[in-house]
């Protein structure tokens, strides 16, 4: 298997965003430690196996797309090989070539089958092969769901272990656990896209903390309703 960093941090977000939220509103709501794990794991467990078979899913359709067209590109070339060389043509004289070299690079890149595909998947319809397995992408985005998106129940976890009476010391802890969380895996992000990591790291942050804020508020206002 062969891991995939930016399903992982996709993964990692969603995993946090979503397992704080639901801590977020169950602390809002009064409801006991046991009652947050309960359904603490139940989202990491169900949602990351719903996120990652979704992923699988769309990484294959894509992937299934991408050869359809593949194979529509070789059909043309080999029934339409006088209109596919135009299009070439068409598509390097836009980029500024003419004359004698527009030609040559019409002749090179119609000289090799493979080269010739390859050029009308990018050119023409803007489609990148991507190496990436279904499954692994699938794997990777489950794994980073889980190992983040626990952070926000580890303080709770040990409350419930030693049977100790939740507090707001508790909920302060996993505020401060999944905070720093979210900054890590933004500047992860950051890390693999080469941007500034503070302020892809500040961003996680923010949105993760708007996502718990309005789950604490929905989960304290219908404890005064229910």
């Amino acid at each position: 298997m062969k891991w995939h960093f930016d399903d992982f941090i996709y993964g990692s977000i969603d995993g946090a965003v979503t397992t704080f939220a639901i801590v977020a509103g169950v602390v809002g709501a009064g409801l006991s430690p046991g009652i947050i794990l309960i359904l603490g794991f139940a989202n990491l467990f169900a949602d990351g196996f719903a996120m990652a078979a979704a992923n699988f899913q769309a990484s294959k359709a894509r992937n299934e797309f991408i050869q359809m067209k593949r194979r529509q590109e070789e059909w043309e070339i080999d029934n339409l090989e006088d209109q596919e060389k135009e299009e070439i043509r068409d598509i390097y004289r836009k980029k500024g070539f003419k004359d004698e070299l527009l030609e040559e690079i019409v002749r090179i890149i119609t000289s090799r089958r493979k080269v010739w595909v390859d050029t009308m998947m990018r050119e023409e319809l803007g489609l990148i092969e991507d190496e990436k397995k279904p499954v692994d992408s699938s794997i990777s985005t489950f794994v980073g769901f889980n190992i983040i998106g626990v952070i926000p129940l580890i303080p709770f976890i040990m409350f419930f272990a030693f049977d100790l009476n939740l507090n707001s010391d508790t909920f302060l802890y996993s505020t401060i656990s999944v905070a720093i969380a979210f900054f890590i895996v933004g500047m992860i992000k950051a890390k693999i896209v080469r941007k500034s990591k503070i302020r892809s790291g500040i961003y996680t942050l923010i949105i993760g903390g708007i996502a718990a804020t309005v789950a604490y508020m929905v989960g304290y206002g219908l404890n005064f309703l229910v």
